[in-house]
């Protein structure tokens, strides 16, 4: 039994200290030389913040386009997916309301055109970028509302796809926040 016993105890001790002081420490630091030091990066319209680069916000006018749906209600204290599986009557029923409030406010859209991820939470409730595909569909609905022509809006889209990271990890991908930022200052004659 003391064979087991005094190793068992010591690596437990070596663990508690890796995992509990070691690695949290090495994390922090790492966060500190991220942009925004750890803190997320602000967002600034007007001389005021409005909003993080790296949580998702909520957009429902049809001048803007519109990222995932959050399971949360964007709150970032309480960040979750819904733990509801695809077979779930409840999460059926509310992913079809999504997709038929999706296609009443994009008519120029079908039903099988609709990303999955415009009417789907991601896991943490707070995604706060699209794909392109996602953004794209959503073309018409923002031209038509802002009176612009759809090919200066896709050219937008283009301009703030951001590439996967190293050129390979991951997908391309659009900032939402940053995107409909860009959209009012376009709006706003560039100022």
């Amino acid at each position: 039994m003391k064979t087991y016993l005094i190793p068992s105890i010591k690596l437990s001790f070596v663990l508690l200290v890796l995992c509990s002081v070691i690695y949290p420490v090495v994390v922090a630091g790492i966060g500190r030389l991220a942009p925004g030091q750890g803190n997320g990066v602000k967002l600034m319209h007007n001389g005021r913040v409005v909003g993080y680069a790296n949580l998702g916000q909520v957009f429902t006018r049809p001048e803007y386009f519109q990222g995932r749906p959050s399971a949360v209600d964007y709150n970032a204290a309480g960040s979750a997916g819904s733990n509801k599986g695809p077979s779930n009557p409840d999460y059926l029923a509310v992913v079809k309301a999504r997709v038929d409030t999706f296609l009443l406010q994009n008519p120029t859209v079908k039903r099988a055109e609709v990303p999955s991820e415009l009417v789907t939470a991601s896991g943490s409730g707070l995604d706060p970028d699209l794909s392109v595909a996602a953004a794209t569909v959503q073309i018409n609905r923002v031209a038509a509302a802002r009176n612009l022509p759809p090919e200066q809006v896709a050219a937008l889209i283009k301009q703030h796809t951001q590439a996967p990271l190293l050129g390979f990890l991951g997908p391309e991908k659009i900032n939402v926040l940053k995107l409909n930022l860009a959209l009012d200052q376009l709006a706003a004659g560039g100022k």
